[in-house]
């Protein structure tokens, strides 16, 4: 018989929080930012498909950082449960709340219960009829979920972007300013600046009709940092 040498709970649960921030560490910072007309989330992203940020329901964004395959796995279980709820009850009983607790119940049973903790971060956003309807939610790799207000920062360097992005962010900004605050942020944070074709981002737009998702494409980016 195998001898199982006895850790405290407290020093295992310290372990898999080690080991989940150190992947997490590994991956560039996604930032979320409120705008008059909606929220932004924007990265440092050079591939073209594998994508950061994307649409989970109507009114709904999901953005992961860390380990790509874990957080995709979570946002295909989050689009289908908004799928499921959509169907079963009403497209407007689908919001960023239920998803973001049914993210931390998940997350919190495999960091507890599983050898390996997810490597991700993730944030939840839905976008409402007045900005003060807004709501931005912040998962952690233990289940630990956070209501963000007006701006924040997730990834490895997720306390340094959120500084930064508190020095540059201006309530009821246009697109336009939101876009180059949260680049000139990540820029400060990684001390080089980061090219335009680099970068992947979208946004809520409550103007939109139903489906509120847009992505930015890179024209559309490169013209606003080109006018800062």
């Amino acid at each position: 018989m195998a001898f199982q040498p006895y850790v405290p709970p407290e020093q295992l649960m310290k372990d898999r929080s080690e080991y989940a921030r150190k992947g997490i560490a590994r991956g560039k910072s996604v930032v979320a930012v409120e705008y008059a007309d909606g929220l932004l989330f924007l990265a440092e992203n050079p591939s073209a498909t594998l994508h950061k940020v994307s649409e989970i329901y109507d009114r709904i964004a999901f953005a992961g950082a860390g380990k790509y395959s874990e957080f995709e796995d979570l946002r295909i279980a989050g689009i289908r449960l908004a799928d499921l709820r959509g169907y079963s009850y009403g497209r407007e009983d689908v919001n960023a709340k239920t998803l973001a607790n049914a993210y931390s119940q998940a997350l919190s049973a495999i960091f507890t219960q599983q050898m390996k903790p997810y490597e991700v971060e993730i944030l939840v956003g839905q976008v409402g009829e007045t900005p003060g309807e807004n709501e931005l939610y912040h998962v952690l790799f233990d289940g630990s979920v956070t209501d963000e207000q007006g701006y924040v920062g997730i990834g490895g360097r997720a306390e340094d972007v959120t500084d930064k992005l508190q020095a540059h962010y201006e309530e009821g900004a246009d697109l336009a300013a939101a876009v180059r605050a949260a680049v000139q942020a990540l820029s400060e944070v990684e001390e080089r600046t980061i090219d335009a074709g680099s970068i992947e981002a979208a946004v809520l737009d409550r103007d939109r009709p139903r489906r509120k998702f847009r992505r930015l494409e890179d024209t559309e980016i490169s013209g606003i940092l080109g006018g800062s």
